[in-house]
């Protein structure tokens, strides 16, 4: 299978299946010498893991992560890192119908179009728990990250039609509401909502922003390898994601260019922006201002509700999913967010250290005493 691996230099492969054995992730190119434990990554997998809150899907998993490789006496060795999340609570019988029939929402019908086989149990490589091992890597970038300054925040928006008040924003928020939304009105209000959709036997959408702060101007790459453009790809390859904006995203399309432009100003000896409508990004390359991603996340597809589709026989039938699942994906889906906002942020800043001349000759050049 391609399509598992991510990254230029800051490399990550993902691995496993929902009701395998495990699943995790290899990562090639972390620098040697950093600090790394197992509770600096399993700090970000809690937030993901399911089971932990009232709006999740009931699947208890502790979701304990195990370093394998490229750590010894406390920090990294340069070499690939390889870890590791076991599964504990995988019930396949749950899964055993859907062999012969495509779910209305799902990867079934194009995987067996593309392979002619799949592994139909959680949906196997298509499945949310995927991305235990994108959270296991995208904490080390984090990490990375932190130490040069820069700070990656994602929080929930919207769910439903339950939105966020951003005058109210609170980070504190953010990391203690089971919504992961940073305004705790909203949170009480969404998850009524939720609730209320719950006992209709349905699922809910939602919209999440990331934040990034102390990216330097400078980073990405115009045409193809656009800052923008990859953060897009990354947060599009998160499953149940359907759009992606950034900064002021579709609505720019109804304003005038006076209106969007972002007017430059001296502040303290530097440049600046009087505005940010670009998100922190002009032309594909970070402007030194805070970078802001959006989301749209489409409702959870599976539903207990009563649905049609057709088997592989071809014959049309109506089905009714049993398992256990999320009434709304965003929640869970934020870390997610965060953790590959952060993998392109490092990879960019890598691929970066070789722009410029006098970058290379600061680090390799002889200079006199």
């Amino acid at each position: 299978m391609a399509g598992s691996t991510f990254g230029t230099i800051f490399k990550i492969t993902t691995w496993g299946e929902s009701h395998g054995k495990a699943l995790g992730v290899v990562i090639d190119g972390c620098p040697a010498g950093l600090s790394l434990c197992e509770e600096d990554i399993q700090s970000y997998l809690d937030r993901r893991k399911p089971g932990a809150t009232s709006i999740s899907t009931p699947r208890k998993e502790a979701d304990q992560v195990e370093i394998l490789s490229g750590v010894f006496e406390g920090r990294t060795t340069g070499t690939p890192i390889m870890l590791m999340v076991r599964n504990t609570s995988q019930i396949s019988r749950d899964y055993s119908e859907i062999a012969s029939y495509y779910r209305p929402g799902h990867a079934d019908y194009t995987f067996d179009q593309k392979y002619g086989f799949r592994d139909y149990r959680g949906g196997g490589r298509s499945s949310g728990r995927e991305t235990a091992g994108r959270v296991a890597a995208g904490a080390i970038a984090c990490k990375i990250l932190k130490q040069l300054g820069i700070t990656v925040f994602a929080y929930t928006r919207s769910i439903g039609p339950v939105e966020a008040d951003l005058t109210r924003f609170d980070r504190k928020a953010a990391r203690n509401t089971a919504t992961a939304m940073p305004d705790y009105q909203a949170d009480k209000e969404a998850t009524a909502f939720l609730e209320e959709t719950k006992r209709h036997t349905d699922s809910a959408g939602g919209c999440m922003e990331c934040i990034v702060e102390g990216v330097p101007a400078g980073i990405g790459d115009p045409v193809f390898e656009k800052l923008d453009a990859s953060l897009a790809k990354a947060i599009m390859s998160i499953g149940a994601v359907k759009a992606v904006e950034i900064g002021d995203g579709c609505s720019v399309s109804a304003k005038n260019g006076s209106q969007n432009n972002d007017a430059f100003r001296m502040k303290d000896g530097h440049v600046v922006k009087a505005t940010n409508h670009a998100g922190g990004i002009l032309g594909g390359i970070s402007d030194g201002d805070t970078i802001l991603v959006r989301a749209w996340v489409k409702p959870t597809p599976s539903i207990f509700s009563s649905q049609q589709t057709v088997n592989k026989a071809g014959e049309e039938i109506d089905i009714q999913i049993k398992g256990r699942h999320d009434p709304v994906i965003v929640p869970r889906a934020v870390v997610v967010m965060e953790c590959m906002t952060a993998l392109v942020i490092l990879d960019a800043m890598m691929v970066n250290m070789s722009a410029r001349m006098d970058s290379l000759d600061k680090f390799y050049g002889r200079h006199p005493e």
